[in-house]
């Protein structure tokens, strides 16, 4: 067995790969350590890091009278450091934004200005579980979808409040409210490039998914050497099991492990697989994606507050699969992407926007097989049906058992246009083609 590992891994990766992919028997989840908020201020220094989070506030541009506070706000920067991913956020996560975000961005290096672009205010429904340690831990903010705008060094922006969001009615009396959310801010993310070899050392000593050092993918296998590879790693033989499909890891796409939370929060198995989209826009090369993918990751962090990126996995459109959160590839890593749903389930984002732009058949094709290799470490159907308890939304109360596919959209755990309609669309094909993967 030691021959088979050696030959199907490589012998650099044998020993290192042995702990991500061993299961345990039980998972418990186990508390993650909280770090104190990060002042809005201060979120551009720290120039040993790679990249870097531009917050600025945004100001009133018009007044209502009757209300006494801004419909709109806004700013333009033609001064601002590069970028190329942006965001807004706002102090209260339970505070919905009721408006309509748009942005345009002046290129580097050519001056030109894009057209406006309208960016996704309802991202409530990522994001960690009500009453877990990470939503609790008093610097999650409320915030946009990010959106991926290219190499960029200038920036307008304008946030208007909707009509019904200036007025509500309370009983029968119409009441005044404050139309937009405080403490409202402009994220300009700049992803930098990847570390350096030695640059980001914790990893390989604190991540339970850690490989080599060196090593920036998982290699792909066969499904008889997956079953094999499960055993010999001290797994439960699975009569059904997806091969391995090839998985470019955190060091592959240039993850800087100083920026999340230290350690790593676990749930007991995998039933359930949520797909998203990153509603970050579909205007990027494949040859960005590890680039848009650092991106979400330090917007996610630094600006949302989380403890990491809030997807399990991330799937570009030409069908490569990304590790993303920290934990283990294999394992069964708590996530913040389903918004009540996030125990015992995993989240697959696939980069881009899919209202009514289609997914590639390669990006729907990766789903299937990451979810019948995932799914099948734990013995799950992708054409099942599964039971998971809502920690809380707006489709299911708390503690309701929610009848759901295994492989659901984001939109069936929580009322949200998440995935998108055409890729929502896809899922069935995914289903099946998954289970075909197990070889069923």
């Amino acid at each position: 067995m030691r021959g088979f590992l050696a030959s199907s891994i490589g012998v650099t990766c044998a020993a290192a790969l042995a702990l991500p992919l061993t299961l345990p028997a039980v998972a418990a989840p186990t508390k993650a350590p909280t770090k104190a908020p990060v002042p809005a201020s201060a979120k551009a220094q720290a120039p040993d890091l790679p990249g870097s989070t531009q917050s600025l506030p945004l100001t009133p541009r018009t007044r209502d009278r009757t209300l006494g506070a801004a419909p709109e706000q806004g700013l333009t920067r033609d001064d601002v450091q590069r970028f190329s991913l942006v965001g807004v956020i706002w102090d209260n996560p339970d505070t919905e934004l009721r408006g309509r975000v748009q942005v345009r961005a002046r290129a580097t290096g050519t001056g030109e200005w894009s057209g406006w672009q309208d960016v996704d205010t309802h991202n409530e429904d990522h994001g960690a579980d009500p009453g877990t340690a990470e939503r609790a831990s008093g610097h999650v903010h409320g915030s946009t979808a990010p959106l991926w705008v290219g190499d960029s060094d200038g920036v307008d922006v304008r946030v208007r409040a909707d009509e019904t969001a200036r007025r509500t009615v309370v009983g029968n009396v119409e009441e005044q409210s404050s139309p937009l959310p405080t403490g409202l801010h402009l994220e300009l993310v700049d992803p930098g490039a990847a570390e350096a070899p030695l640059a980001g050392a914790r990893a390989a000593t604190g991540r339970a998914a850690a490989v080599p050092l060196a090593a920036t993918e998982i290699p792909a296998l066969s499904k008889e050497a997956t079953e094999r590879e499960l055993v010999a790693l001290g797994g439960k033989a699975q009569p059904y099991i997806g091969p391995r499909p090839r998985i470019v890891t955190r060091r592959g796409w240039g993850a800087d492990e100083r920026l999340r939370e230290k350690g790593f929060v676990y749930t007991k198995k995998v039933k359930a697989v949520f797909v998203h989209h990153t509603a970050s826009g579909n205007n990027y090369r494949c040859s960005q994606a590890p680039s848009v993918i650092r991106g979400i990751y330090r917007y996610h962090v630094e600006s949302s507050g989380w403890r990491d990126i809030g997807y399990n996995f991330l799937v570009d459109k030409c069908g490569t699969i990304y590790e993303g959160r920290a934990g283990g590839v294999a394992k069964a890593v708590l996530g913040a992407h389903t918004l009540g749903f996030n125990t015992d389930s995993m989240g697959i984002a696939v980069l881009g926007t899919f209202g009514s732009a289609k997914p590639s058949s390669a990006a729907v094709t990766a789903i299937a097989r990451l979810a019948a290799w995932k799914l099948g470490l734990y013995g799950v159907n992708p054409r099942g049906k599964t039971y998971l308890k809502s920690a809380g939304g707006n489709l299911y109360r708390k503690g309701k058992n929610v009848r759901l596919n295994v492989i659901s959209g984001h939109r069936d755990g929580f009322a949200t246009e998440c995935p998108g309609r055409q890729l929502y669309g896809k899922l069935g094909s995914a289903r099946s083609t998954s289970a075909r993967f197990q070889g069923r």
